[in-house]
């Protein structure tokens, strides 16, 4: 009986001992599956969609403690505040950003240098390029002209060394900008300064593997799960000054890919759309001013134009664009109400062209407003001010049909003899006259002045 009782014993003992190990390995399997990588996708020209997108992923890794962000990028460039956005949120972010520029094909050109450089760790697949990174390809200002050249004939003094411009001095500031800021990241990553200098000096650009060489990437990897595998165990520094080393190992990538809001964001600071906005607003106010009560206009207006403002508030645009867009819609909203019979029409017309060409303060292909809106909307304008100017000429040529001048040229008939002055009905109403011919009762008259609240008539014709 006391072997039975021990063997039971020990065998109660084995199944807890077994059911403690598993329930340690389902724990430590658990914790390792909950270990995650955000994935960020980035395939469009960097702006303030773009800049929001990112800053929420890296929010979204950071309060789910993830291992690891990945901003997987393709971009021609972009604007220069979006970007300094970016940057500075991968700066001060506790949980390592990797940016991987790829698929192949795939290109990190201007901003996107940028970007890589202010990573915790560079990254490219093969096929892929950077660089490109001067102020002129990167959005934020009007591009300038350069320095006037040297002029070839030495005996021209005055040629030879010219006077700096105001546009080249603005450009070397830009440039001088640009080159300190991407220096600066370069060293606080320990990558290839020489080559962040090139690439916003003189436009330099490296392949994946050339950039590997000579320091400028950290990794080159085919796709996302091969990078993983060639992170592992990489030492990287956060910006607290801590030093942790990368546990890449079954990690499970979770891809945030762009919402509704980002979408929606992208749609209203399309510079285009933007434009349309602002104008939407500005006429569905002004046709609510001037007609009170229809609700809607003012109501679309009103939302069109908020969205705009903020639209235009996240671009690089030019105030004094703006204003001459908003000066050249009054002046055509004032022939309106104050008829110049064209000298306020054309002027507000010339100004929205104007104003509109001026508005985005961006060379960037993707941040200016097409010419054929432009030119549609300036038709629109145009054919505005012409209904204006159409109805006020016939307003101008039209009959007085109120008031004391209407009476002039009405017709009535006297109610009593006259000899100078007496009563007549005119117009169903009886008005005191005064006449230079006598006049018989019940005899027909016409109109011919006003003096007073006295009118002077004659004999009528017929």
């Amino acid at each position: 009986m006391v072997p039975i009782m021990m063997l039971g014993k020990a065998l109660l003992r084995l199944f807890s001992l077994f059911i403690l190990c598993f329930g340690l390995f389902g724990l430590l399997t658990a914790e390792q599956n909950s270990r995650t990588a955000i994935l960020l996708n980035v395939d469009s020209a960097i702006g303030p969609a773009t800049s929001d997108y990112i800053q929420r992923g890296i929010q979204i890794g950071i309060d789910q403690q993830a291992e690891l962000i990945i901003i997987r990028l393709d971009t021609p460039g972009g604007l220069d505040k979006s970007m300094r956005t970016i940057i500075k949120t991968i700066l001060a972010s506790p949980v390592p950003v990797v940016t991987y520029v790829a698929p192949s094909g795939a290109r990190a050109a201007s901003a996107g240098t940028f970007l890589l450089y202010a990573s915790h760790i560079a990254a490219m697949a093969p096929g892929t390029n950077l660089g490109a990174a001067s102020p002129v390809s990167i959005g934020g200002g009007t591009p300038m002209p350069a320095p006037n050249q040297p002029s070839s004939d030495p005996t021209n003094e005055s040629q030879s060394t010219p006077p700096e411009t105001e546009a080249s001095t603005l450009e070397n500031k830009a440039k001088n900008d640009a080159i300190a800021y991407i220096r600066s990241l370069a060293q606080l990553r320990d990558r290839d300064v020489q080559f962040a200098e090139q690439a916003v000096e003189s436009a330099a650009t490296l392949t994946a593997e050339e950039a590997e060489a000579n320091g400028v990437i950290d990794v080159v990897a085919n796709n996302v799960t091969d990078l993983l595998l060639t992170l592992n165990q990489t030492e990287v520094t956060l910006n607290d000054g801590r030093t942790i080393q990368l546990n890449t190992d079954h990690l499970t990538i979770e891809t945030i890919n762009p919402d509704w809001r980002t979408k929606f964001l992208a749609v209203i600071t399309d510079p285009s759309v933007a434009y349309i906005l602002l104008l939407i607003g500005i006429y569905g106010l002004f046709f609510e001013f001037a007609n009170p009560g229809f609700i809607l206009p003012g109501v679309a207006g009103a939302i069109a134009l908020l969205l705009a403002l903020y639209a235009l508030h996240t671009l690089p645009i030019s105030y004094a664009g703006l204003a001459l867009i908003l000066l050249g819609i009054i002046f055509i909203i004032a022939e309106a109400f104050a008829p110049s019979f064209g000298a306020l029409g054309f002027g507000g017309v010339i100004a929205f062209i104007v104003g509109s060409i001026l508005l985005m303060d961006s060379n960037l292909p993707g941040y200016q407003i097409a010419w054929p809106l432009i030119i549609s909307m300036a038709l629109a304008n145009l054919l505005f001010f012409f209904i204006i100017l159409s109805m006020a000429t016939r307003a101008k040529q039209r009959r007085v049909v109120a008031g004391s001048e209407d009476l002039i040229a009405r017709q009535g008939e006297t109610l009593e003899n006259i000899d100078f002055r007496g009563q007549a009905k005119i117009q169903g109403e009886i008005w005191t006259i005064e006449t230079q011919t006598p006049l018989k009762a019940g005899q027909a008259i016409t109109v011919i002045g006003i003096k007073g609240l006295i009118l002077q008539v004659k004999p009528s014709e017929h």
